[in-house]
């Protein structure tokens, strides 16, 4: 189990793998962001896109289910987030894509009111497969202290 203490500002991780599918991009835009050129090959081709493309939101997904497994292979003593900052989609993800995350650990604050908890903040890069960053966010993480013995 990794705690606040075992965190140090430039601590790098690269992890996981993320295939992305047409049935999955039409399936989330379907539900959660129907714009036409996430759902139409026609009318993506008349945008900047030029065929379908993920939603930025679809890409946090898939973001959000790397950093969930790595999380089961690398435990953290996390106690959530309050939020994340700078959230950026710098290029389109295409189904056929596959994605792949970058960390760096950029703050590591203890508590000044809570003596058993601090946070920390960590530069997230979302990668596709010729390393070309596709979103950037920073997150801020609600970790617990190593416990007394």
């Amino acid at each position: 189990m990794l705690y606040l203490e075992d965190l140090e500002i430039g601590q790098k991780a690269a992890f996981g793998h993320y295939p992305v599918t047409r049935e999955e991009v039409l399936d989330f835009a379907r539900k959660y962001d129907p714009q036409p050129f996430h759902l139409s090959d026609e009318a993506a081709a008349k945008t900047y896109f030029g065929r379908i493309a993920a939603s930025g939101w679809h890409t946090c997904a898939m973001m959000m289910a790397m950093l969930v497994e790595n999380g089961r292979e690398r435990p953290m003593a996390s106690l959530g987030s309050p939020g994340v900052d700078e959230l950026r989609w710098l290029r389109p993800v295409y189904p056929g894509d596959t994605l792949r995350l970058e960390t760096e650990i950029v703050d590591v604050t203890p508590s000044r009111s809570k003596p058993d908890i601090g946070t920390f903040k960590s530069q997230v890069s979302v990668l596709n497969q010729d390393g070309v960053a596709v979103a950037t966010m920073r997150t801020i993480v609600l970790i617990r202290r190593r416990p007394a013995d």
